[in-house]
């Protein structure tokens, strides 16, 4: 670490002129090493640092300890554009560990440096374009140069016979006006700048002339007159057009030809002046029927738009060929004639309808030959000038000779006279008009056709037919004149206006017509004739049973004997096309436990209603009060086993309604009257709150509206009836039953005068009783004995086996209906008023009503009766 001279010769100065090539020597310096170091230098001679920072210098060894300060050449030194002094600090370090730093100043010095072309030609050949025509003086290129000393440069052109001059500025002009067409393309300059020191640099140019459109082309075609058949295919070559153009002497052409005028005809390529056909060219047709030279007007031009022009017009003559065959507008005729068209009859005039449109009159003349076909013996043509068809024998289509010709098919032929003779065919139709002389004759005298009287409507019965000897067979049109309507229906048959198929409208019915007469008429539109058509109704059990009574509701008592003819009750039943022994009597829905039965079941149509077996309701295998029975009466009684399954069968039905009532026993001195009960039950869970909220609520709203119209009835009872004697009546309570949540009951009583529509025979005193149907009260018939009705328990919301919500009638369980009266009239005040010892006026009918709720522990029922 101790610092020693080293560096011999340092620090120093020096100076290196610019531009100087890499290796070049700036300064030489020696290292000098202690006397005891045999070993030399540890660390060489380094540029530690320069000012400013450079690597322009490096150190290279020229001995042992001689060193050397040179140029890298990277950068290249420029005293222009670099600094003008670098300071190098030295660095070395012997083996001993000594070192020593000094420094070198190089300065960088200046010379003459030669001009220097800027922009594009300093890095290449630059290459300018010249158009033609380009006026004298016009600027070509600006030359740029510069001289690193700023000297004061001048420009000159070789070779001077060269048409352009350079300017002090650089600036390169021409001296003339290019003519692409006369001049050189092109021009080869050297362009030289120097200092005043005399020091140049040289570059090259390239000036090419850039022809431009100024010359008008020609056409050198010298046709104008061109002529070609008619009818060319698209694509023939008509002419070759040509033209030039001075600006292409030495590049292949560029001209674009064109038509100008408007032609359909013609068309030319653009590129290489072909005229050729485009579009069809009828001679015959307008306008070059009339005018058959089309003149076309062709142009050239050296640009696709915008160039120079040049018009010529060319004349094509159109010539008239024969291409059209005559023809013939129609090419087919029908003609007609009748069976007794004599000879010689003019029929058709052919040349009125043919011509040929060829142009010139030598390709349009024609003839007509060639008359043939099937049937032409019977026709002639007049000429082969003329065209006219003419009849040579009369046709009778009835004639054995003639079967069935009735159309005759006959050709002509109408040809060219010049060649190449075009041919075509002209086809004649003659129709024989044929006269009507035979009436429509039937296929037979009279028709009879058998029909179930269950057939379907519409269904077909059969056919007529009928024809006539007239040839063609006439259209036979069918139709009903005749016949075939009841009182009912105006028409129950209907036949096909074409096929003289026969079908029904309306269903037969055989108990009411047996057999339809029609009257059928044929008709060929001119001649008509008529058969009898028998149309026989074959009888088909089709009918039901009809049954009267078909609906009966009637009560019985329930201890009826077994095999009683219930209430004397009998059907009588009909049907309009079987036996009255065909009947067969069942009950179907409804006869629970089979407790009905009827008698004779077969073989009559007449039937007994009968008890087939006695009630049970003690031992609860009876429940029901109420039966309604279906009742089933078929017209199969007469058929075998077999029988039944193939034949129609068919069913009538009755419906019966039976209401159970228990047995009467006490007997009633006046007019008897039933009781409605009416039980209404509310029922509500303690966890809906708001249920008691709204009951409480709608009560007394409702019990209000009671209050309210109670008296208003108080009211009107004072007022129109007289009063009556006041009775206590106490409420009728049943035995405690266990108590249910929060139960309301709402019992309701009306009396009412009874109208008795049935009557019935007391199965214990044989004697005759009237009931009412509806309530069950009854009395005895024809005697002033009431038998009262036995009480009823009546439940809220019993719904009976038919289905209706009404209130069903429970027997007596466990008391007998005497016991209750007796409980009844136990519990009733003297002062009340018996219903049952007295008669009640219309006028003093009353209406009670009883209501009880519920107490804890119990639940109320009244059963109320009359007394």
């Amino acid at each position: 670490g101790r610092r020693t001279q080293l560096l011999k010769g340092l620090p120093a100065r020096s100076t290196v002129e610019e531009n100087a090539a890499a290796g070049v020597s700036v300064y030489t310096f020696n290292v000098t090493v202690s006397p005891m170091s045999s070993e030399g230098v540890a660390m060489l001679p380094t540029i530690l640092n320069s000012n400013p920072l450079t690597e322009a210098f490096d150190i290279e060894p020229k001995g042992d300890l001689e060193f050397s300060v040179v140029t890298t050449g990277n950068p290249v030194l420029d005293y222009e554009t670099m600094p003008k002094r670098f300071d190098l600090q030295i660095f070395v370090e012997d083996k001993m560990g000594r070192t020593d730093l000094s420094i070198l100043i190089v300065q960088l010095t200046d010379q003459n440096e030669r001009p220097v072309f800027r922009g594009n030609m300093a890095v290449q050949t630059v290459t300018v374009y010249v158009l033609e025509g380009t006026q004298m003086g016009g600027h070509i290129y600006q030359a740029v140069a510069a001289d690193p000393e700023n000297a004061e440069l001048k420009y000159s052109l070789l070779p001077e016979s060269a048409p352009f001059l350079v300017l002090e500025t650089g600036a390169i002009v021409s001296k003339k006006v290019f003519d692409y067409e006369k001049d050189p393309h092109c021009y080869f300059l050297n362009i030289t700048v120097t200092d005043p020191d005399g020091l140049n640099s040289t570059k090259t140019m390239n000036i090419n002339i850039i022809n431009i459109n100024d010359e008008r082309p020609y056409f050198i075609t010298e046709q104008r007159i061109y002529r070609i058949p008619e009818e060319q295919s698209p694509g023939t070559i008509v002419a070759n057009i040509t033209a030039k153009d001075p600006d292409d002497e030495d590049s292949p052409s560029r001209l674009f030809y064109s038509i100008q005028s408007s032609d359909r005809y013609f068309s030319i390529n653009p590129s290489t002046g072909v005229l050729q056909v485009t579009g069809r060219i009828d001679r015959d047709a307008h306008p070059l029927r009339l005018h058959p030279n089309v003149s076309v007007i062709l142009r050239v031009e050296d640009s696709p738009n915008g160039g120079h022009t040049c018009e010529m017009e060319i004349t094509i003559i159109i010539e008239d060929i024969n291409d059209n065959p005559p023809e013939c507008n129609p090419s087919f005729f029908r003609k007609e004639a009748n069976e007794n068209t004599t000879a010689g009859t003019f029929l058709l005039d052919l040349r009125n309808y043919c011509k040929d449109i060829d142009a010139d009159p030598s390709n349009n003349q024609f003839s007509f030959t060639g008359l043939s076909g099937f049937g032409s013996n019977n026709f002639a043509l007049e000429s082969a000038v003329s065209g006219r068809l003419l009849v040579t024998e009369s046709v009778d289509l009835e004639n054995p000779a003639n079967p069935g010709i009735e159309v005759y098919s006959l050709t002509v032929r109408v040809q060219d006279i010049a060649s190449p003779s075009y041919t075509n065919i002209i086809y004649i139709y003659i129709r024989i008009k044929p006269v009507n002389d035979f009436f429509p004759v039937f296929s037979a005298l009279s028709y009879e056709f058998n029909v179930s009287e269950i057939t379907k409507v519409g269904s077909s019965l059969g056919r007529v037919n009928a024809r006539d000897n007239d040839w063609p067979p006439s259209v036979i049109t069918y139709s009903i004149v005749a016949g075939g309507g009841t009182r009912d229906y105006t028409n129950i048959f209907w036949i096909s206006p074409t096929k003289g198929d026969i079908k029904i409208l309306a269903r037969l019915d055989y108990e009411t017509t047996q057999k339809h007469i029609l009257t059928v008429q044929a008709s060929d539109q001119e001649k008509t004739a008529t058969v009898s058509v028998t149309v026989s109704v074959l009888e088909i059990n089709d009918e039901e049973p009809v049954c009267s009574p078909n609906f009966y509701s009637f009560q019985i008592p329930v201890n009826l004997a077994v095999g009683t003819n219930i209430n004397g009750f009998r059907i009588e039943c009909q049907d309009r096309d079987s036996d009255p022994r065909s009947f067969r009597y069942f009950i179907g829905e409804g006869n629970v436990n089979n407790h009905f039965t009827f008698s004779p079941s077969a073989g009559s149509n007449t039937s007994r209603l009968i008890l087939a077996s006695r009630f049970d309701y003690e031992s609860g295998l009876d429940t029901n009060w109420i039966y309604r029975l279906r009742v089933y009466i078929t017209d199969d009684n007469l058929l075998s086993a077999r029988d039944k399954t193939t034949h129609l069968v068919k069913t009538g039905t009755v419906t019966l309604s039976i209401r159970v009532i228990p047995n009467p026993t006490t007997t009633v001195a006046t007019t008897p009257g039933f009781t409605v009960v009416t039980k209404r039950e509310n029922l509500y869970s303690d966890s809906a709150w708001y249920v008691p909220f709204v009951i409480t609520l709608g009560s007394l709203l409702l019990l209000g509206l009671l209050g309210y119209l109670g008296f208003l009835l108080v009211m009107w009872v004072r007022t129109c009836c007289p009063p009556a004697g006041k009775a206590d009546s106490a409420p009728l309570r049943n035995a405690p039953e266990k108590k249910k949540s929060k139960k309301e009951v709402f019992v309701t009583m009306t009396k009412l005068n009874t109208v008795f529509d049935g009557e019935a025979r007391d199965p214990v005193t044989g004697k005759m009783y009237e009931f009412n149907t509806r309530s069950g009260a009854r009395r005895w018939k024809n005697t002033d004995l009431l038998q009262p009705a036995p009480a009823m328990q009546v439940k809220s919301g019993a719904t009976d086996e038919s289905g209706q919500g009404m209130d069903r009638a429970e027997a007596p369980s466990k008391k007998e209906p005497s016991e209750k009266r007796k409980e009844l009239t136990a519990e009733t005040k003297p002062g009340d008023k018996h219903w049952s010892g007295q008669s009640e006026t219309p006028g003093q009918d009353g209406l009670r009503l009883q209501k009880h709720k519920e107490e804890s522990g119990q639940r109320g029922l009244s059963s109320l009766a009359p007394q």
